[in-house]
């Protein structure tokens, strides 16, 4: 399918690997130029070396940390034409209700919740003055499904969606389009991540805490970051101009939800 959005430029936020990643390559594959960013300069140059080689579109590289001003300035400094923001940021670490302080909540809502905002109030206007644009933020099924351990995430994202659904409902007249992506379990480092977890938690080992997480989900398998990458470059394309506020699951059936 054309998505008929080659030659339009995206940012797309955390970027160098991952879920970020996989909607970098599926929107270059669509002919769509690139800023891509990350905080490590190393993995983020690498992703971008190969996305120039295997699709031949223009990517440029700011190595920053999203969830500050600063990372934000530098971002928007080379971003401020975009058409399309995918708004990426890594999960805050899981724990219990007990563990979390003032300080906790503040970073998880400056990377998850914060920064995305900051991304779309800086981007929107030149968007709606062309009379298209789209955002896709890529949230979690814990907006859907809380996830305990995950109260720190459960929380921003949380708050995240709530203001995507008044905003994307102002901005769709004028052309643009914001959605969310929620992600259930998918093969990147943040499931390597939790799954370390539970093998410390459970003294059980990877291929058992990965096997009893597959249990859980009906397709029975982690997600890919190119099947995630193109569901985002399908919400991205002149095709999904109906879409308006959506919280869109993508987590193999694991949230067992009618609506």
């Amino acid at each position: 399918m054309d998505l008929g959005i080659s030659g339009k430029r995206a940012l797309v936020c955390a970027s160098s690997k991952g879920l970020g990643l996989g909607c970098a390559e599926a929107l270059a594959d669509a002919g769509v130029n690139l800023v891509m960013n990350a905080r490590g300069s190393d993995a983020l140059e690498a992703a971008a070396a190969d996305i120039r080689a295997r699709f031949g579109v223009d990517v440029v590289t700011v190595a920053a940390d999203v969830s500050t001003p600063e990372g934000q300035a530098a971002v928007l400094a080379v971003a401020q034409d975009v058409d399309i923001l995918v708004n990426n940021a890594g999960g805050p670490p899981p724990g219990m209700w007990s563990d979390w302080t003032r300080d906790d909540f503040i970073a998880a809502l400056d990377a998850n919740m914060l920064a995305p905002i900051a991304f779309m109030k800086a981007l929107l206007p030149s968007m709606m003055d062309k009379g298209w644009g789209r955002v896709v933020n890529i949230t979690s099924q814990s907006v859907k499904a809380p996830i305990a351990v995950l109260g720190l995430s459960n929380s921003a994202r949380a708050g995240l969606t709530g203001y995507v659904a008044g905003t994307a409902r102002q901005v769709a007249g004028s052309g643009v389009n914001i959605n969310n992506l929620l992600p259930g379990i998918h093969a990147t480092d943040r499931a390597t991540a939790l799954d370390t977890g539970v093998t410390k938690a459970q003294g059980i080992t990877m291929d058992e805490a990965k096997a009893a997480r597959c249990a859980t989900i009906p397709s029975g398998r982690y997600g890919t970051r190119e099947e995630f990458g193109a569901a985002c470059a399908f919400l991205c394309s002149q095709h999904a101009g109906f879409i308006v506020g959506q919280n869109i699951l993508l987590d193999g059936g694991a949230v067992n939800a009618t609506l």
